[in-house]
């Protein structure tokens, strides 16, 4: 009997109708120092939490498979390539990343392997999964009101890496950085990459912050952990390599809906730079 266990071989639920190929996975980072964001705006990342059937989902944090499969067909059908944050950050570094863009999903939950990694694999896409380093295999108790999701497994998250998907660290217990005392934000950062790496035997250089939250010492204390970047989800006057925005995905947005976020995100890139151009 099929399980929600989050094996990478299993459910190829929505990928029959995609392109034969399969994908060719990063297995390089960004050497440390180089800039995460050059160029004008910012990159355009997806930030998708779940990909799942759930009848309860009040926080709105699941996309069914079958509409996940119609949201990457998307991208494939109007010339759009989904890669992980570490490929998207080397390809704009080297003014090549026309086209690409960034796939993450936040808390490492189990159905990344079982539903979304056989998607993507298929239409030669890459992704990120950021996960909590000391709750793998438990599941997601911090949503006290949402469905009970089982995480991703030490051993899962250490196949997943060696076939190339990028992992990245969501913290310590998902607890939300701002307002943290300096030694807690180096624990929160630094042990989590610490841990990480020892499972996934490399290096982890992305972080990204629970429920998005963020305020300028946790974006020093990241950078000085020694990662490359770090996700968070508004635009601010933090965005920066340390504070990439990311655009949210729900199970109710097909095409047109992506299209017009993509809008948006171009005119809060266009406010964002006005605002710092006014304040200098």
């Amino acid at each position: 009997m099929d399980t929600e266990r989050g094996t990478i071989r299993s459910a190829r639920t929505g990928a029959a109708d995609a392109p034969t190929h399969r994908a060719r996975l990063p297995r390089s980072r960004s050497p440390l120092g180089e800039p995460a964001v050059p160029g004008p705006g910012s990159p355009w990342i997806l930030m998708y939490h779940s990909v799942a059937v759930e009848s309860e989902d009040p926080y709105r944090l699941t996309v069914s498979p079958e509409r996940f499969a119609e949201q990457i067909a998307w991208l494939h059908r109007t010339g759009r390539r989904g890669v992980s944050v570490r490929e998207l950050i080397r390809a704009r570094a080297l003014g090549r990343d026309d086209g690409l863009v960034g796939l993450t999903f936040d808390d490492g939950y189990a159905d990344f392997g079982r539903y979304a990694v056989p998607i993507l694999h298929a239409y030669g896409f890459t992704a990120t999964a950021y996960v909590v380093a000391d709750l793998l295999g438990r599941s997601n108790d911090w949503d006290a009101d949402g469905p009970r999701k089982k995480l991703l497994t030490v051993e899962e998250v250490t196949e997943l890496a060696a076939a190339g998907w990028e992992i990245g660290s969501h913290g310590l217990g998902h607890q939300a950085l701002p307002g943290l005392p300096a030694e807690e934000l180096a624990v929160q950062t630094g042990q989590s990459r610490r841990l990480l790496e020892e499972v996934v035997g490399g290096p982890v250089t992305g972080f990204c912050y629970p429920y998005g939250a963020v305020d300028l010492p946790a974006t020093l204390a990241v950078r000085d952990a020694g990662y490359d970047y770090a996700c968070a989800i508004e635009h601010s006057a933090l965005t920066g390599p340390f504070a990439l925005p990311r655009c949210y995905v729900g199970d109710r947005d097909g095409g047109l809906r992506l299209r017009a976020k993509k809008g948006r995100q171009r005119m809060r890139d266009l406010v964002t730079g006005m605002r710092r151009r006014a304040g200098r």
